[in-house]
């Protein structure tokens, strides 16, 4: 199933939330580490097939989403 570009924003946002639990001193390290590799693979997955399904360039569809999400950031 081909995800939306909204889908592919909240998939990366997960993967960088998974990925920021690192610096919390009151986490297992290994375990958070694994959920924010599974996170990522997950949105890399993702980005592949929505880039295919469009006729995108990969690349472009990673840093738009990339973009989108830091911007929402702040």
């Amino acid at each position: 199933m081909a995800h939306t570009f909204e889908d592919l924003v909240k998939l990366e946002q997960a993967a960088e939330d998974a990925r920021a639990r690192l610096a919390h001193p009151d986490v297992d390290y290994d375990e958070q580490w694994e959920a924010w590799r599974e996170a990522a693979g997950i949105f890399q997955t993702a980005v592949t097939k929505h880039a295919e399904a469009e006729g995108k360039p990969r690349v472009d569809v990673e840093m738009a989403v990339k973009k989108a999400v830091r911007h929402a950031e702040g």
